[in-house]
């Protein structure tokens, strides 16, 4: 059997503002409420660094750009099988980020939460994947890599 794998292509921010961590509270198809970084996909023609920064607006209603990024994770869920592929970046504020809110057009966030990590920590299983509190403890270990390690090649034809 011939089958062509495709990963769902997916960006993440941390986004930090002195001991806090924002996360959105989301409400999954099945009525469950799970919190996640500012999350989504990459749509047809945007470079990684668009797509997360329009997810952190959309999510969270935030005009940010990142500082660079912490890593790429592969995740295949059980249940659904499917296989995420993600990009996760930072930011961190210097000020005060002010009121905000979602402006999501999904109308799948319910709100943004500025947590503190043992706050995140006890989330547990209401935490939207492994992939959530992975990349938190990459970038609490200090692992930061520079945007200009994105490459982002458009060929035209």
């Amino acid at each position: 059997m011939n089958m062509r794998f495709r990963p769902n292509v997916t960006v993440a921010a941390i986004i930090r503002w002195q001991d806090r961590y924002l996360l959105v509270e989301e409400q999954e198809r099945n009525g469950r409420h799970v919190f996640n970084q500012p999350a989504g996909h990459l749509e047809h023609g945007e470079n990684l660094i668009e797509a997360v920064m329009r997810e952190v607006q959309e999510e969270t209603g935030l005009t940010l750009t990142p500082d660079g990024w912490v890593g790429t994770y592969l995740f295949s869920t059980p249940y659904r099988k499917l296989t995420y592929l993600r990009f996760c970046f930072y930011c961190e504020l210097t000020q005060a980020p002010g009121d905000h809110a979602p402006q999501d057009p999904d109308n799948d966030i319910l709100a943004c939460h500025w947590l503190t990590m043992p706050e995140i920590r006890k989330l547990g299983r209401r935490l939207r994947s492994p992939l959530v509190m992975e990349c938190f403890e990459d970038y609490l270990s200090g692992v930061r890599l520079p945007l200009a390690s994105l490459k982002d090649r458009r060929f035209c034809v």
